[in-house]
Formats: C-alpha cells, structure tokens, sequence
C-alpha cells in the first residue's frame, strides 16, 4: 500500500496529490497534524535519510525555532523539534513499502510508477 505523508494544507504535498490522482494512483493520505506522528516512524526514516534531509530548513517552522535551537541542532534535538512541530518535517513522504521519497519531484515520481 502506498502512503503519502505530509500537510494537508502544504503546496508541495497538494502538488504530490494531485499528480497521483490525476493518474488515479492509489494511496492512502496519513496528515501529521490530523493524524498524528508516530515516533517509531520518525526514527526509522531518521535513519534511513538522516535527520539533515527530513527538516525542512526553507519553511517558517524553521524560521521561528529559537536561534540557539537552530545553531545546536543535531539528530537528537531534531527529533524532538520534529515530534513537537511535525510542520518542519521535509514534505511530502512517500511510502513505497520497499522504498520511500522525500520530497515531489514529477519527474521521480513518473520513474517509480511508470509500471
């Protein structure tokens, strides 16, 4: 099953929705602020991108943490920021099972569901 994380009310996540619906890919729409973060998940894709690739550094989440937060951030303290302001997390996360994608590229996601 294909799940695709994210904001509702993000631009590049509504980008990402209408490019799967437009081509009636199935998926299922998991908000962080509706539905919540699991920390687990969190952890797992921590590992597997990197806590640098899942916060997103351009949005004003970013903008209005603490500048002493901002200057110390590590893996540790981005994953409490990111369970406490899932607003920050890089959208949208796409769940492949075998594969996720952060991010919306048309490009990529042609590639992964060209079959």
């Amino acid at each position: 099953m294909t799940i695709l994380y994210g904001i509702s009310n993000c631009d590049t996540v509504k980008k990402a929705r209408a490019w799967m619906e437009e081509r009636a890919i199935p998926y299922t729409f998991h908000d962080f602020r509706k539905d919540g973060l699991n920390p687990v998940w969190l952890r797992e894709w921590t590992a597997e991108f990197g806590w640098e690739t899942l916060v997103n550094k351009r949005g004003t989440t970013w903008r209005n943490l603490p500048e002493e937060t901002r200057a110390n951030m590590d893996e540790t303290l981005a994953l409490v920021v990111m369970e406490e302001n899932p607003a920050i997390i890089k959208r949208p996360l796409l769940d492949l099972g075998a594969r996720h994608v952060v991010g919306f590229s048309p490009d990529t996601y042609r590639e992964l569901f060209q079959n």
